[in-house]
């Protein structure tokens, strides 16, 4: 009977000629996720094309013992958090594709005033950016490198990039959110109305409401981007650029700042030539110090040029002249803005076309302190990954004064910590998954035993007492308080592992 429900829930949002292969396809696709490491097949995936329809579905888990509700954006979780064993998997991008317009300007940027766009949950961050700049000249301030993420995925992590040290993560530029809590209420919440719930959610895993639209702050959009890369054989000196670069004042700051790691070698993916800007560089070794390591560092820059600046070239090259990178290792192009933050698509396509998109993905993104990066850059960088992850190793600054400390996500403590990504691409021939997934755990392992402060990003735990860690005493405490207002039968995001699904109050046949 509980099938039945929500299979005449789904189709309010499907296509009348949607059939039986559809739907046994679709439960195929919702069991797994980009990471490719966990399978958890679902009792049904609910095609929502409102956020009445996702409050009918949550409202209907509650009333069956053991039923519970994942929401799947656009799939590219790593460890399963977007799984449901058993349970309801709410099809987010139905969400987004149902809407027309998909989404809406608030406000007036002729008058000057603050303009805002409210988007579905389920739209994808790359389709924000092209309705806002070829519709309005606007864009959002914040964004990922991959623009293939949800709206509602993102804010229900974090939402970092280059960006962040300077515009904030994506969960410190939002407005306002629509939300489906566990006990199938939709609310409107923003930091002046219902600001516990806002900042729940924001970070908050999936585990206190469903995001179902968002109003996000739009500035003007930038007409091209400076982009350059620089090299560095030190890591010591690598930080202490990057760190300098990231506390500049606004009007003396790029707008994006990153860097990774890559293996002193020829090696396509892992080495020297993964680091020229698209054009036809070419990496000349020669110019490495004598006695440059087995891992160099790359620093990566942007700055903003807007339809009426002057050429960025002069001014980025004057920003990065107090640099410590090797002389005649630097790397620049001007590129359009819409080309520089879809940079990443040329990477998936690669990806696909060579197969490792659709392999597994066991990725590990940690926030590590400033007060420990040199210590996990030697043991850890240098050490077990010294030969590369056939993908990139992301290492750079961010600054928590621009993340809001109401919000779910946990930090390490200090002003300044870094993102570290190790984004693997399985190739074949490399070693197994399972050895991956061990080296993760081995990379884990050593910041306890070493006492480095550091979070996990995206993080996957099993049991109260590793989450409990995670948070702290004191934001754990939150956490579960917060759960407890906002989905007190535990109903969302299962695939987290964080609370058991608790008893239904009262079982209904439907």
């Amino acid at each position: 009977m509980m099938l039945a429900y929500m299979d005449r829930a789904a189709a309010a949002a499907e296509p009348e000629d949607a059939g039986e292969p559809a739907a046994e396809a679709a439960g195929c696709a919702a069991a797994t996720d980009f990471g490719g490491l966990v399978s958890a097949m679902p009792a049904a995936v609910v095609r929502p094309a409102s956020a009445e329809d996702v409050a009918s579905a949550i409202r209907a888990a509650a009333r069956t013992a053991g039923l519970t509700v994942a929401a799947r954006g656009n799939g590219h979780s790593v460890a399963g958090q977007a799984t449901a064993e058993g349970g309801l998997v709410l099809d987010m991008r139905a969400l987004a594709l149902s809407r027309r317009p998909q989404m809406q300007l608030v406000g007036c940027p002729v008058a000057g005033g603050p303009c805002f766009a409210d988007v579905p949950g389920g739209a994808l961050w790359e389709e924000v950016l092209h309705w806002g700049v070829k519709s309005h000249g606007l864009a959002p301030a914040s964004w990922t490198d991959y623009l293939r993420l949800t709206v509602g995925g993102t804010l229900s992590n974090g939402g970092v990039s280059g960006q962040s040290f300077r515009y904030g993560p994506q969960v410190s530029n939002v407005a306002e959110l629509e939300v489906v809590t566990g006990d199938g209420e939709c609310r409107v919440c923003s930091p002046s109305s219902h600001p516990d719930l806002f900042f729940a959610v924001l970070g908050g895993l999936g585990q206190f409401g469903v995001i179902t639209r968002a109003r996000i702050p739009l500035r003007r959009a930038p007409a091209q981007v400076r982009w350059a890369r620089a090299v560095y054989a030190s890591f010591a000196e690598y930080a202490a650029d990057a760190e300098w670069l990231v506390t500049r004042a606004p009007d003396a700051a790029f707008d994006y700042v990153e860097g990774f790691a890559f293996v002193n070698s020829d090696d396509p993916v892992n080495g020297w030539p993964s680091v020229p800007i698209p054009g036809g560089a070419r990496f000349d070794p020669a110019l490495l110090p004598a006695g440059a390591g087995p891992v160099l560092y790359c620093l990566e820059v942007a700055l903003y040029r807007y339809p009426d600046d002057e050429d960025k070239a002069a001014a980025v090259s004057r920003m990065m002249a107090p640099l410590k990178h090797v002389r005649g290792l630097e790397f620049a192009a001007d590129v359009g803005y819409v080309d520089f933050l879809s940079r990443v698509n040329r990477v998936e396509e690669e990806a696909r076309r060579n197969g490792s998109w659709d392999a597994p993905h066991p990725w590990l993104n940690l926030f590590v302190s400033v007060r420990d990066i040199a210590d996990f850059d030697r043991a850890v960088i240098k050490g077990m990954l010294a030969d590369g992850i056939d993908g990139p190793m992301l290492v750079y600054p961010m600054l928590k004064s621009k993340w809001d400390p109401n919000t779910s996500v946990a930090l390490p403590e200090g002003e300044i910590f870094y993102l570290v990504a190790l984004l693997r691409f399985c190739r074949g021939g490399g070693p197994a998954v399972g050895e991956l997934v061990a080296q993760n755990g081995e990379i884990l392992r050593e910041c306890r035993a070493n006492g480095y402060d550091h979070k996990a990003y995206f993080p996957s735990y099993r049991g109260e007492a590793e989450w409990a860690r995670h948070f702290g005493a004191a934001r754990w405490r939150r956490f579960v308080e917060r759960k407890a207002r906002y989905d007190p039968l535990a109903i969302l995001a299962p695939g987290q592992k964080i609370f058991p699904r608790a008893p239904a109050s009262v079982a209904v046949q439907l």
